[in-house]
């Protein structure tokens, strides 16, 4: 694909730095995006081909081997918990991660937008104290907080806030470079090739760590967002983090 090529010309002149995947085999997976929160329905539909246990924390990422430990933050409220990946299974591609209802909860999620950063977390000596803690906070809530308890609440919390209209607005993270040049030249790239999107929500900005970075944005509909989002994958990009558009 021409893109490819051009984005392999781009890192060896002008050095993009990576998001959201590997750039090296040592440096540790980073992503910001949706979590996808799992359903029993999503199961007997066959939107997930694996079935999870929404009775405890279980979070599924495909880019993670199994057994990896993942932090989860969530970028609203910087409320975070760091959890083994259970397993791996095909949740929408939209999505950067699934996790079951406890693990949104402890989180404190939206519903709506459920939007958190995932770190892959190395293991070691000060890790062990606080996967004893989730393990022991992971039974507590199988044996005392059945589904159907926590299923309440959430109706009642969700029947408050949907009075609250939210004014929040994402942005999708294509691409960050160390030259405004090369961001332009894919900017215009995008442009030229992708005839279904619309090149008027490009734009690029500049941060104080010299870095300038190319956006598409920002929606006020996660629906809008996906559909651009779904585009430039099918264009070439591997991977794409999202932000709360500031």
């Amino acid at each position: 694909m021409k893109y490819k090529i051009l984005l392999i010309l781009l890192i060896l002149i002008n050095g993009c730095s990576s998001h959201g995947n590997y750039s090296h085999k040592n440096k540790l997976f980073m992503a910001k995006g949706f979590a996808y929160i799992y359903t029993e329905e999503d199961y007997l539909n066959k939107v997930i081909n694996k079935k999870f246990d929404n009775n405890i924390y279980q979070v599924s990422q495909n880019s993670l081997r199994t057994g990896s430990l993942i932090k989860i933050i969530n970028l609203k409220s910087n409320e975070s918990i760091t959890l083994k990946n259970s397993k791996r299974t095909n949740y929408p591609d939209f999505y950067k991660i699934l996790i079951t209802k406890p693990v949104a909860e402890k989180l404190k999620l939206s519903s709506s937008s459920p939007l958190v950063e995932i770190v892959e977390v190395k293991r070691n000596k000060s890790f062990i104290a606080k996967k004893t803690k989730i393990y022991k906070e992971e039974e507590k809530i199988h044996s005392n907080a059945p589904v159907e308890s926590v299923k309440i609440d959430n109706i009642s919390k969700e029947k408050r806030n949907s009075k609250k209209k939210s004014n929040e607005r994402f942005t999708i993270l294509i691409a960050e470079f160390y030259s405004k040049e090369s961001a332009l030249i894919l900017k215009r790239r995008i442009t030229q090739e992708l005839t279904n999107f619309n090149s008027k929500k490009l734009f690029i900005k500049s941060n104080n760590a010299n870095k300038t970075t190319l956006l598409s944005g920002p929606y006020n509909s996660i629906n809008l967002m996906k559909n651009d989002y779904i585009e430039l994958k099918k264009f070439g990009f591997e991977d794409l983090d999202l932000n709360i558009y500031e």
